[in-house]
């Protein structure tokens, strides 16, 4: 809180938007190589993962200047990286397979369970799976292992691949990877999604059979519906990231990013969780989808939450990740085996 309070408060210009937060960073940077030069490990991973965050700010929606951007989304993919393995628990990189080309991921594993349940993590717009640390805690805390990958237009996919509304499709390509994993229970797959990907990720579960539950949040139900309220700076990401020339253009794109007719098609247990005070979608998206869902669904509205309601955490994080613990529990003789 305090690194966004003193580099957002010394800014008089968006121009300065990235080099800023790169500059805040790198003393996160600076500090995390210190102490992996003395042998704290555990330290270094504290801070490389903080630097990440901090060169994830820089990049984020700062597409006016693309060179800057993209060396700025190089040092955080580079620093997450550096600190996987010194992490609690540790992660791994990897890649998926994906239309000839590969998608990067992080896996993580929580400790002392065999085969876990695994949860896939979308990211949203201009999002990306380095900003992902603290949202995993509590499910790798309820022994759920998580996989946050860079889909079409995030991360490190976003340079070659644009985005596109038919969201299940790298979700079908992430759960053939994983079926390949044998420390990990793909019959026990969930999914999250966060912001646009809280609509991804209702997307995919409509079509992907293997996903057991999904956790939306903050998403909207039909982008375009929202095109004109969003600020410029997100309108303006969106068509880059989906490179497309016009404003024209993004915005027919949006349209194509719609549960219109798939909502129904949903029938694993679904959590929404939704600010009501969202500036950006309104909380109706979320409870269009819950009602137009077809398998049990959970609505969670909060009153005066905001975008995502990240500004009242307590009221869902450790709640939400309850939920999909329940939902991913073993059933049957694996319920037997899990209890001993």
């Amino acid at each position: 809180m305090a690194d966004f309070v003193e580099v957002t408060s010394a800014l008089d210009r968006w121009e300065d938007w990235c080099s800023a937060w790169s500059a805040r960073a790198a003393v996160h940077e600076r500090l995390g190589r210190e102490a992996l030069a003395s042998g704290h490990g555990l330290t270094a991973g504290e801070l490389l993962t903080t630097a990440a965050v901090c060169y994830h700010f820089a990049k984020f929606l700062f597409v006016s200047d693309l060179d800057q951007q993209r060396a700025a989304h190089r040092r955080a993919v580079d620093c997450h990286t550096e600190a996987l393995s010194r992490l609690d628990p540790p992660g791994e990189r990897v890649e998926i397979p994906y239309q000839g080309t590969l998608l990067a991921g992080v896996l993580r594993r929580p400790p002392g369970v065999g085969r876990p349940p695994v949860m896939l993590m979308i990211p949203g717009l201009d999002s990306a799976k380095e900003e992902f640390t603290t949202n995993q805690a509590p499910f790798l805390a309820r022994g759920i292992a998580t996989l946050a990958v860079d889909g079409p237009g995030q991360g490190e996919a976003e340079y070659d691949l644009p985005i596109r509304g038919d969201y299940e499709v790298p979700v079908t390509a992430a759960c053939d990877w994983l079926e390949d994993r044998d420390d990990l229970d793909t019959g026990r797959i969930g999914l999250w999604g966060v912001s646009l990907g809280g609509y991804y990720a209702p997307r995919a579960a409509a079509f992907e059979p293997r996903v057991r539950a999904c956790l939306a949040l903050g998403g909207p139900y039909t982008f375009a519906d929202s095109w004109d309220q969003v600020p410029s700076l997100t309108r303006e990401a969106f068509r880059v990231r989906s490179h497309l020339e016009t404003d024209e253009q993004a915005r027919e794109h949006a349209a194509t990013l719609s549960l219109e007719g798939v909502a129904e098609r949903i029938t694993c247990p679904l959590f929404v969780v939704f600010g009501k005070q969202d500036r950006l979608i309104p909380y109706q998206a979320a409870e269009r989808l819950a009602a137009e869902a077809s398998g049990p669904t959970t609505l969670l509205l909060v009153p005066d939450g905001g975008h995502i309601a990240n500004n009242r955490p307590y009221v869902y994080r450790s709640q939400s990740a309850d939920w999909m613990a329940e939902q991913l529990a073993p059933t049957g003789p694996d319920a037997v085996a899990a209890r001993g």
